[in-house]
């Protein structure tokens, strides 16, 4: 992974490099795909998040065959869907096709599904795949801590990354922790909470925005990275991917984030990943 002049690279535990800030495509409309990541990467990103569920994988695809940058200078996540966890060499095969790559840089089993109790059956599929060196890394998201200990006990490669419903009201510290003590790097999805609390409200961080001459938004984001955190936050709108890409020119203090750190009250706002089978 050659590096972009501004997002931090962070290494991953089998040597792999990931842009620490990257472009989610969660919810983006196919048919604006193209346009959208083609907006995303002139604006400079180059790690882009999408997933065989969203429908947009073409579209991706279709923006990074167009944009005329190297493929070694772009990272790209996709994910392995809960129906094909038993078949999931074949469905990698049909995302690799719709992005029209040789390779993608990780791929993550999407849910673990407990009730399926398939998972570790996909992940030695993933295995397999890495091995293949068709996926630079592999990993899972929404994995808790159980799911987690069953996969490490019953498998030979630890996860790359666990990527997990992860913002101020919701810091999921007991998976963080896990992971980060196995060496598995956490990303975090719905990064500003999904607009469906108050955040950009709370004194903690409207007056580190205030402070540092910087939008809510860019606060929480910059939070994230000081953390440790890999994000990939979302927007349609050209203008907002800038503000959300224009974190790099300030550094809250450390009072600044154990404030917004305070914030936790396991307020996740999205499924619980028991419940997604």
């Amino acid at each position: 992974m050659v590096a972009n002049a501004n997002t931090p690279l962070l290494t991953l535990n089998n040597g792999t490099t990931i842009p620490q800030l990257g472009f989610g495509v969660f919810k983006v409309d196919p048919d604006e795909t193209t346009r959208i990541v083609t907006d995303a990467l002139e604006v400079g990103y180059r790690h882009i998040d999408t997933a065989a569920i969203y429908g947009n994988e073409e579209g991706v695809g279709a923006a990074i065959a167009s944009s005329g940058i190297p493929r070694d200078e772009l990272f790209v996540t996709t994910k392995l869907w809960n129906d094909r966890q038993t078949d999931a060499e074949a469905a990698f095969d049909e995302s690799l096709g719709k992005l029209g790559l040789d390779y993608v840089d990780l791929y993550l089993i999407h849910w673990p599904t407990p009730q399926k109790d398939t998972f570790v059956q996909a992940w030695t599929s993933l295995e397999k795949i890495y091995a293949s060196g068709r996926a630079k890394a592999i990993g899972v998201s929404n994995f808790l801590v159980p799911h987690l200990e069953k996969l490490l006990a019953n498998t030979d490669v630890v996860p790359a990354v666990n990527q997990i419903e992860l913002h101020p009201a919701h810091q999921q510290p007991e998976v963080t922790a896990f992971s980060r003590e196995h060496g598995i790097a956490i990303e975090a999805w719905g990064p500003l909470g999904q607009g469906k609390y108050p955040l950009f409200e709370t004194p903690e961080v409207s007056q580190a925005a205030e402070a540092h001459g910087k939008t809510p938004a860019q606060v929480v984001i910059r939070w994230h990275l000081q953390t440790g955190n890999i994000v990939f936050p979302k927007s349609n709108s050209r203008s907002r991917m800038a503000e959300n890409f224009d974190v790099f020119d300030f550094e809250l203090t450390s009072d600044e984030i154990a404030a917004i750190s305070s914030l936790e009250r396991e307020g996740r706002v999205s499924a619980h990943p028991d419940e997604v089978n």
